[in-house]
């Protein structure tokens, strides 16, 4: 796959402006202190969104494409948990925060609904055995009132 090929690829494209905003509106706005921290970080995790979709944009079968489609909603939700962080220690204004909010929901969309029609596409089924599989499974989240738990004690 040459970049070309990307350009076609609108979740890519926006996943990718969205990397190039972290560094040139949101890095900045860190204190020295952060460089290696947080910055490193949010640095790591944006970048990660357009790369996981540009790999599994090199996979020949879907279910690869949406195993790393997974990926990049993961890095994408991580790099939205670190500017929350930013936002709420006062590091970055709320303008900034707001746009850069917006445009990750954007793109969240843009992914769910990529992997979405990938799922319904089956492109490359043929190409690998009908056992090959990938499944989202449920886990029941279990949530402790600290306010019972701490009474027992």
């Amino acid at each position: 796959m040459t970049v070309m090929n990307l350009d076609r690829l609108d979740v890519w494209v926006n996943a990718k402006d969205f990397a190039v905003i972290i560094y040139r509106d949101v890095i900045p706005c860190l204190p020295a202190d952060e460089k290696w921290n947080l910055a490193s970080q949010l640095k790591r995790s944006a970048q990660s969104v357009p790369a996981n979709i540009a790999e599994g944009h090199g996979r020949y079968h879907y279910l690869d494409n949406v195993r790393f489609c997974y990926m990049a909603r993961g890095s994408l939700t991580e790099t939205q948990s670190h500017i929350s962080l930013a936002h709420e220690l006062g590091f970055l204004p709320d303008d900034i925060y707001k746009r850069i909010t917006d445009h990750a929901e954007s793109i969240g969309k843009q992914l769910n609904n990529f992997i979405a029609y990938l799922k319904r596409s089956k492109q490359g089924e043929k190409d690998f055995p009908t056992e090959y599989t990938v499944r989202e499974e449920t886990e029941n989240y279990v949530v402790n009132n600290l306010d019972e738990s701490s009474d027992s004690h």
